[in-house]
C-alpha cells in the first residue's frame, strides 16, 4: 500500500516539475532506430536470449522482443543494445 502511494507521489511530482518519468520512476526507456536497433535503458536484466527472442526484465514488467538474428551488442548495468531484424515488441 505504501509503495503504491509513493509511486503516485513520485508521478505527481514528475508531472508538476516536468521531469522525465524514466528517471523519477525508474521506468524503462526504449529508443528504436528503424527495425534494426533498439536501446533499452533502466532494465533489470536479461531473462531469455535466443536469435529469435529476447526477454528483458524491467520495473514495469517484461519486454519481449521478437525478430530474426537478434543479438545483444552492448550490455551495461543500466542499458542494453539489441541489434537484428526486429519484428515485434511486447510488454507482458
Amino acid at each position: 500500500m505504501k509503495k503504491k502511494k509513493l509511486q503516485e507521489v513520485k508521478s505527481t511530482v514528475s508531472e508538476m516539475f516536468d521531469l522525465p518519468k524514466e528517471i523519477t520512476l525508474n521506468m524503462p526507456k526504449m529508443n528504436l532506430i528503424g527495425n534494426s536497433q533498439m536501446m533499452v535503458e533502466n532494465h533489470r536484466g536479461i531473462i531469455e536470449y535466443t536469435p529469435d527472442l529476447i526477454r528483458v526484465n524491467s520495473t514495469t514488467g517484461v519486454i519481449r522482443v521478437r525478430g530474426n538474428q537478434l543479438n545483444l551488442r552492448n550490455i551495461a548495468a543500466d542499458d542494453i543494445m539489441i541489434n537484428g531484424d526486429i519484428k515485434s515488441i511486447e510488454f507482458i
